[in-house]
């Protein structure tokens, strides 16, 4: 199996753009106002394990549903470009729901959905048409590396990026989706025969 570097700087860069940790920074703020404290060691595992888990059986889950990985990567596709709009237009598409956090279950609601939520799952998938799982996983473990520190440095990484340093950055990033959607979309509908 032959590991492209370029591919796996893609992968990187569109799991982080999905991921959004740092757009992400004011609700784990919030989240960490409101308990305390955040085990960054036990959210990046969390968030890693249910990745990993669905990039090697998310397909085999698909066909137990009886859907095909091309159709499951157009839909991915489009996902994306939505939250690609999302990050670029700042304007939310998805309805977000409310999180409790008490103490106890602090972990999930970061790992869960925030972290390895339905866009990152889709993403997942939705790459596999495209790259190596070698690749994928190199880019899933240099993302976690990310998440670790981003959670354990959060006062300093808001300090230094500040409020508008953050919005630019999901602004290019959005940007950056956007372009890998189409890639993605463009890709599998031809490989539809028809």
């Amino acid at each position: 199996m032959i590991i492209d570097f370029k591919n796996i700087v893609t992968i990187s860069l569109v799991l982080f753009a999905i991921i959004d940790i740092l757009g992400s920074i004011p609700i784990i703020l919030d989240i960490r106002n409101k308990v305390g404290h955040i085990d960054e060691k036990f959210a990046t595992i969390i968030s890693g394990s249910i990745m990993i888990i669905f990039l090697f059986g998310g397909e085999f889950i698909l066909r137990l549903i009886g859907i095909d990985l091309i159709s499951f990567s157009l839909a991915g596709a489009i996902v994306i470009f939505i939250i690609g709009l999302e990050m670029t237009l700042n304007r939310n598409f998805f309805k977000e729901g409310k999180t409790s956090t008490p103490k106890g279950t602090i972990v999930m609601p970061i790992a869960f959905p925030m972290i390895a939520g339905a866009g990152t799952l889709t993403t997942l998938l939705s790459l596999r048409s495209q790259y190596n799982m070698l690749e994928i996983l190199i880019g899933v473990l240099i993302n976690l590396a990310i998440i670790y520190f981003v959670i354990k440095f959060l006062p300093n990484i808001e300090r230094f990026f500040g409020t508008t340093g953050i919005d630019i950055l999901r602004k290019v990033f959005g940007f950056v989706l956007l372009s890998i959607s189409m890639k993605i979309f463009i890709s599998n509908l031809a490989a539809i025969k028809f």
